[in-house]
């Protein structure tokens, strides 16, 4: 029997819609020119986070105790409690009034900041003076929204690296160090050093029946032999001036280069920059 071939119109194959327009019919492509394009639907706005509510793991990591990725895997193994139940579901959600502890330690959300300042002359390092003298803490109220304080003091006419942080536990180590804080001044006498008064600081001064040790003292390289570095960890207040006063020297500049490990590379008199997260983790480990 012979095969017969069906040819089927383009208006057959479409389920016998009628033919187009052109061809006399109803049928109408969907047309997507200008002017006919589909309504799109309005983004529905997402209502303002509110700030008193943060992830438990932002909450831990902001403390310091950790990052966020180790805190997730601190509050899946129960070390975390909020109000006093451990929580270990991942992204719980906790309130800045909430009590959160870290294997019965409490914390404290706010993050932690430090801001390294180049101190210029005549700033005091009080929070407020009730002579009206200019004070350090103008010099970094843009640096941080939380309240910083200075770690240690400075007079008013020493220049230098000051450190401040809003991070209380760092302050204290710092503060009073058991091994010590390396420091590093560039001093300028009233008048040359004298060879024998160069010895005399390296064996060690005694002011007040304690003797004062410094780590290093030498003159300034192409300089004139009244500027001197010295590199010493004591915290007694005043001890640079105190140890030249001994010998009947007067200070009449007196700058700290190095502050614990941290220096005054491109960092002008007066400004002041975030530490890095390694400068951090170096401080973090003085004891």
């Amino acid at each position: 029997m012979q095969q017969i071939k069906v040819h089927m119109s383009r208006s057959e194959s479409n389920n016998d819609k009628k033919a187009s327009g052109r061809q006399g019919g109803t049928f109408r492509k969907k047309s997507y020119a200008r002017g006919n394009s589909p309504v799109k639907k309005k983004a529905e706005v997402q209502p303002p986070s509110d700030p008193n509510v943060m992830r438990l793991n932002r909450y831990v990591a902001n403390s310091g105790v950790c990052s966020r990725r180790d805190a997730d895997i601190y509050i899946s193994a129960g070390n975390i409690t909020v109000n006093g139940k451990p929580i270990t579901e991942m992204g719980y959600k906790v309130k800045l009034t909430d009590e959160v502890k870290f294997d019965g330690r409490l914390l404290n959300p706010e993050k932690k900041e430090y801001v390294l300042l180049n101190k210029p002359k005549d700033f005091v390092t009080t929070p407020k003076d009730e002579h009206g003298r200019r004070t350090v803490a103008s010099l970094v109220s843009s640096a941080s929204k939380s309240k910083l304080t200075v770690v240690g003091k400075m007079d008013k006419s020493t220049t230098g690296l000051l450190l401040f942080t809003n991070d209380g536990e760092m302050t204290k180590r710092l503060t009073k160090p058991k091994n010590g804080l390396r420091k590093i001044y560039h001093v300028e006498l009233n008048k040359n050093l004298k060879g024998e008064d160069l010895l005399k600081i390296k064996e060690g001064i005694s002011i007040e029946d304690s003797v004062v040790r410094v780590d290093d003292i030498s003159f300034i390289e192409n300089a004139p032999k009244r500027e001197v570095g010295i590199e010493l960890k004591s915290t007694r207040n005043k001890i640079v001036r105190r140890i030249f006063e001994e010998l009947e020297y007067e200070v009449v500049k007196l700058d700290r280069v190095v502050y614990a490990g941290l220096t005054k590379k491109d960092l002008p008199r007066g400004h002041w920059r975030h530490l890095t997260e390694q400068e951090v983790i170096n401080l973090g480990m003085i004891k």
